[in-house]
């Protein structure tokens, strides 16, 4: 199992890095995202499908056409400046587009649209608002979170979105790995026994750790070679908050994924990634920490 999840594992990074890569040098029609875009609503629509598949185990019956629906407008209202500078146009300041508005904007629509498909299927009491409510779920932990990784992909400008977006998944992942190796070495204290039994107080530690060096390092080595001469480290005090915090929201996507499976009564959320499960099983910490990181960013806390 080990050796099958460390072969997934170094083949998605290595296509991730490549994509990453690509959309940081070969900025198509001058908007920056354009590379990533399709990746994420590729990864929107598979988690859904995701989601959407752990819910049937229960009878849950979402709005599975609205949400579909979802899964794709919301990240595309998030890089609205992305489809606005491949269609040639200005993109709106971010006063106009109130950074997060549109997305927002987007989920009082769908909302609207989960109702009227219950609605139009409604035969009997009992089951509407739970249907309704799981598909409002479905689109605010898939849509609407993955959406702030667009909007982190357009911080500021080119660089500086390239910096925003590749630190939280690097500190993210690190954590993840981190949390991973010292718990399989040392772990002996039950993080969550019911939840997730492998998880360990000993690994959160190290995960913590870990992201504290890898932001450490990836703002002292890598984020100057981003973002060039403009580039003014972030205070030390800064990094190791963003890598804390990135940690915690990491941890606690991943035990939210956890929940969701062990209330599903599910082992993984899919099987086709041999030793890492599903899309879910990947993105879960990600999910939860890019709201986090925008913030972190938005504030001002790392840089402009």
């Amino acid at each position: 199992m080990l050796r099958w999840r460390l072969i997934s594992a170094a083949i998605i990074l290595a296509v991730l890095f490549a994509l990453l890569w690509l959309d940081y040098k070969l900025v198509y029609f001058h908007a920056p995202g354009a590379w990533l875009l399709p990746v994420f609503l590729t990864v929107s629509l598979l988690a859904t499908e995701e989601v959407l598949s752990l819910l049937k185990a229960k009878n849950h019956r979402p709005s599975e056409s609205i949400v579909y629906l979802g899964s794709i407008v919301l990240p595309l209202t998030a890089a609205l400046p992305v489809l606005l500078q491949l269609a040639g146009r200005s993109p709106p300041t971010s006063a106009a587009l109130g950074a997060s508005g549109w997305p927002l904007a987007a989920l009082a629509l769908l909302t609207g649209l989960v109702f009227v498909s219950e609605m139009a299927r409604y035969q009997r009491p009992g089951t509407a608002i739970v249907d309704v409510a799981l598909s409002i779920f479905t689109l605010v932990y898939v849509g609407l979170l993955i959406g702030f990784w667009a909007l982190l992909r357009l911080h500021v400008d080119n660089a500086w979105g390239m910096t925003a977006l590749f630190s939280m998944l690097l500190i993210v992942k690190m954590a993840d790995t981190g949390a991973f190796a010292v718990g399989k070495c040392i772990g002996r204290h039950k993080l969550t026994p019911v939840l997730s039994p492998g998880k360990t107080w000993e690994g959160a530690i190290g995960g913590i750790l870990t992201a504290c060096l890898a932001s450490w390092s990836f703002f002292h080595f890598a984020a100057p070679a981003i973002v060039g001469p403009a580039y003014v480290e972030p205070s030390l005090a800064g990094i190791l908050v963003y890598a804390l915090v990135l940690a915690l929201a990491g941890m606690v996507g991943d035990l939210a994924e956890s929940l969701l499976k062990r209330d599903m009564d599910r082992k993984d959320s899919s099987t086709w990634l041999r030793g890492l499960g599903g899309v879910l099983d990947i993105i879960d910490a990600p999910l939860i920490a890019g709201p986090v990181a925008w913030l972190c960013w938005t504030l001002g806390l790392l840089g402009p």
